[in-house]
């Protein structure tokens, strides 16, 4: 990429151990932060090396950034271009492959896959990509051709529309870097066809992180009536139905959103069992409440309702009253599924306001399921925060 030397970072007196270990990550009070060092641009590919000199790796530097340093390799003079891409992006499609029988799924999950900031996601020939580090934002187009030598996609979509990019000082766009895209992607999951807008909307269009939990509620489905609040374009709900659910409820505020689930419940010949509703859902579930209504299942998936830590009280109070306000709409026997995607809070914190909710409705129950994001969506095992999907699968009394 570069005959000039690799610049080198040189860590205080005693910051070495975590990186040493295998930590990713190099926070900026652990480096000498030189004149020089500061003078570099954000994202530059370096040299990391102990106080004493001994080399800790290559990875991204970014004077501006909490997180200064991302390393990518032990070996400090480890080549950092489109062949190293390449051998990262096959070597999680070869993991992929073992975990799943077809070409839809999480490819490449940041650090735990080895690319820093970086998502990529597969949609049978079309691959979309979401870069949020500067590093990684500096090698976008060695990742395009990396992508393409690895995997020969008939189109390649960089959604850098996310607001992560202002943090690491990145602008926000989107582009089409190979092929053409001219409607909805049509994938499936767990034997559903489903269409991801990949161009727009949320994420990549899809939140592949649910599949085992969207395969958990279908299996409890037949014979039962679901109301899936927060649908987006139906994961939960169409998979419900197609396992023999009576009658399912899909509510979401997006109208793009809910337009495809309508599509894909036809692809799939559902349409008749589905209802689509386009509502905010705290007003929704409150008016199904005030008329009685009940279901065998009820789904709450929403966004994240703490996206930093100074939001963590309020949005520990908005799970623990979406979980009251789900339960009262549980039929007796029947079963709750709540999530959060919100990475500040902990799996721990989020059942006991999951459980104080189910209180407050004055219902009672059993826990049949607590799990994390799908396969695809590998954990650092350095980076335990990382692992920010939660699900927990009741029955409530």
């Amino acid at each position: 990429m570069t005959t000039m030397p690799r610049p080198e970072i040189r860590l205080l007196p005693g910051r070495h151990k975590r990186p040493l270990e295998g930590h990713p990550w190099i926070y900026s009070n652990e480096v000498e932060l030189s004149a020089a060092a500061k003078a570099l641009p954000r994202g530059t590919v370096a040299r990391f090396v102990s106080h004493d000199s001994r080399p800790l790796g290559v990875g991204f530097f970014d004077p501006h950034s909490l997180i200064a340093g991302r390393l990518l390799e032990r070996d400090a003079d480890a080549s950092i271009d489109t062949d190293w891409l390449s051998r990262r992006i096959t070597y999680a499609s070869v993991l992929r492959q073992r975990l799943f029988a077809g070409p839809c799924y999480r490819l490449i999950h940041a650090e735990a896959d080895g690319l820093p900031g970086t998502v990529i996601d597969r949609f049978g020939d079309v691959v979309v990509a979401q870069i949020n580090s500067a590093g990684m934002d500096r090698l976008s187009d060695a990742l395009v051709e990396a992508i393409d030598a690895a995997l020969a996609p008939s189109a390649i979509v960089i959604r850098n529309d996310s607001a992560l990019r202002s943090v690491e000082g990145l602008s926000e766009g989107v582009r089409i870097a190979k092929g053409a895209i001219d409607g909805p992607v049509r994938f499936e999951e767990n034997g559903v066809a489903f269409l991801a807008h990949v161009t727009e909307g949320q994420k990549t269009g899809w939140f592949f992180d649910q599949r085992d939990h969207r395969r958990a509620v279908a299996a409890l489905s037949s014979g039962l009536s679901l109301l899936d609040v927060y649908t987006h374009t139906g994961g939960f709900g169409l998979q419900a139905a197609a396992a023999g659910a009576t009658e399912v409820v899909l509510v979401d505020r997006s109208e793009l959103a809910l337009d495809l689930a309508k599509r894909a419940a036809d692809l799939n010949g559902l349409g008749p069992r589905c209802r689509f509703v386009q509502a905010e859902a705290f007003r929704d579930l409150e008016r199904r409440a005030g008329a009685g209504e009940r279901f065998g299942i009820v789904v709450v998936d929403p966004p994240a309702f703490v996206k930093s830590k100074k939001d963590l009280a309020t949005g520990l109070k908005g799970y623990r009253k979406l979980a009251e306000m789900a339960a009262r709409l549980v039929a007796p026997g029947g079963f709750l599924f709540a999530a959060s995607c919100s990475h500040n809070v902990d799996p721990p914190s989020f059942l006991a306001e999951v459980t104080r909710g189910i209180g407050r409705a004055r219902r009672s129950g059993r826990i049949l399921r607590q799990a994390g994001a799908a396969a695809d969506h590998p954990v650092h095992p350095m980076l335990p925060e990382s692992a920010y999907l939660k699900g927990v699968l009741l029955q409530l009394d």
